[in-house]
């Protein structure tokens, strides 16, 4: 459908841009010649064609958008959406029966391929019938290559989509069939992006289930910890005009912290800091879903959005009393401004220069704490940035390690003198200078909790 669309919308901008060159060059020969005719016209044929190419590409967008969110196709998109945002099997499970069984009116069996463990069948006779799952099993081994494929009356693949009677997705071993009678009504643009999502949420679900298993069941920490950090980047990005560096030291080899960096385009990028609350296995469980909702959310720039993803994948989690604080903004070097929702983080500052030294500008919290209590309307808060200006992002792991006396950093003249007088350097000997500050400061006691910073100098 979404093909067949894109291609009237081609062939006709094409005709009308060839008609009406034709009428231009017939107009213009009489009053010129020939050559000079057809030179005019070849010029005005280049500009139409780059406005048709800009307005075809819209209305093909328009299009899509139509197609995927419009009528069958669309109950396939909800599902997505709502795969999307499923971490855990009984999230998939709950999606299932609320899109593809009570909207859609499809049947749905879901099989472990390695074992034949059926995890899931929808309450009907086809895919209650054992005969169905034991046909499946036969057809579709374990081996089966990854994809998406329909299938016909005899529970077998079938080329032509318009003989089909549902399709399925295999991926790590596991196959999802749905059984829909009109399964040819849904566009054929819809099933590879099904496909991808199914694949991520597998993705997703075995990474928590091993952090769960290996802490539940074998206490393995330094394992669950290299998962964990698996999640933050393993190297900072290179990005144009802006000179980026972290510091990340857990108290325990499970941490709470979790920072990114994620380029949007050359001149747009995702900066984020933040800290879950407690230590242990529910911390980093909360870490790790907050990082991959980050980064499989499609719309980045809306950051309201953003900070709503997540605050509902946390309370999808169920996991009593947890929650994250967190700086989420947008750093845009061609604009230079930043736009950002400050969850409830009490460190992040600009600090900027001035004619009489550099003067530290807090980037204050417009939003509560996420995953725990009902979210208000979002707020997204703008700065202007200036050359050479540093943001620095930190947990209270570093504003709140004391001294012998009890005295807070962040309460302290030391910490923002030292932060001032080391403004001019390099985003990294910037971080190592607040972090050896942090150590110093504590003198010889055991820290009392993560320490996480990220600072970016803006280059102009």
């Amino acid at each position: 459908m979404f093909k067949a669309r894109r291609r009237i919308i081609v062939f006709t901008s094409n005709i009308v841009i060839g008609l009406i060159c034709v009428f231009l060059t017939l107009y213009l020969v009489p009053k010129t010649s020939f050559g000079v005719s057809v030179g005019i016209a070849g010029v005005i044929f280049t500009i139409l064609l780059l406005v048709s190419v800009n307005l075809s590409n819209n209305a093909i967008e328009r299009v899509q958008d139509k197609v995927l969110t419009t009528y069958e196709t669309g109950l396939l998109t909800k599902f997505i959406e709502r795969l999307r945002f499923s971490y855990t099997v009984d999230d998939f499970i709950e999606a299932i029966h609320d899109v593809l069984e009570d909207e859609a009116d499809c049947s749905v069996l879901y099989v472990d391929a390695e074992t034949n463990y059926i995890i899931y069948n929808s309450p009907d006779r086809l895919t209650a019938a054992e005969k169905t799952s034991n046909q499946l099993e036969m057809n579709f081994p374990e081996s089966w290559k990854d994809g998406v494929y329909f299938l016909g009356d005899e529970l077998g693949v079938v080329s032509n989509i318009r003989n089909s009677r549902g399709f399925f997705l295999s991926t790590h071993k596991k196959h999802l069939y749905v059984f829909c009678r009109y399964t040819h009504l849904f566009d054929n643009l819809i099933y590879q992006r099904l496909f991808e999502e199914f694949e991520r949420f597998e993705d997703r679900s075995k990474t928590i289930a091993e952090l769960t298993e290996i802490a539940g069941l074998s206490q393995e920490w330094e394992q669950l910890a290299e998962t964990q950090r698996s999640f933050l980047p393993q190297k900072i990005p290179e990005i144009s005009k802006l000179d980026i560096a972290a510091y990340f030291r857990p108290l325990v080899n499970v941490s709470g912290d979790y920072y990114t960096v994620l380029p949007m385009d050359e001149h747009k990028t995702l900066v984020m800091l933040g800290d879950v609350s407690g230590k242990g296995l529910a911390a980093a469980l909360v870490m790790g879903l907050v990082m991959n909702t980050v980064k499989i959310i499609g719309n980045k720039e809306d950051l309201a959005g953003v900070v709503k993803a997540i605050d509902k994948a946390i309370k999808g989690m169920h996991l009593q009393d947890k929650y994250t604080v967190l700086f989420i903004g947008i750093i845009d070097t061609e604009k230079m401004t930043i736009r950002y929702v400050n969850a409830s983080m009490s460190d992040p500052i600009i600090v900027t220069r001035a004619p009489d030294g550099y003067k530290i500008k807090p980037l204050t919290s417009n939003c509560s704490l996420i995953g725990i209590i009902d979210l208000d309307e979002v707020e997204v808060a703008e700065q202007r940035l200036f050359r050479d200006d540093l943001i620095l992002m930190a947990s209270d792991g570093v504003s709140e390690v004391m001294d012998e006396n009890g005295v807070e950093l962040g309460d302290t003249e030391l910490y923002l003198n030292t932060i001032k007088n080391s403004a001019y350097k390099s985003a990294h000997h910037i971080i190592n200078d607040i972090a050896d500050l942090v150590l110093s400061y504590n003198g010889d006691k055991k820290l009392r909790d993560d320490v996480t910073m990220l600072t970016v100098k803006v280059e102009g």
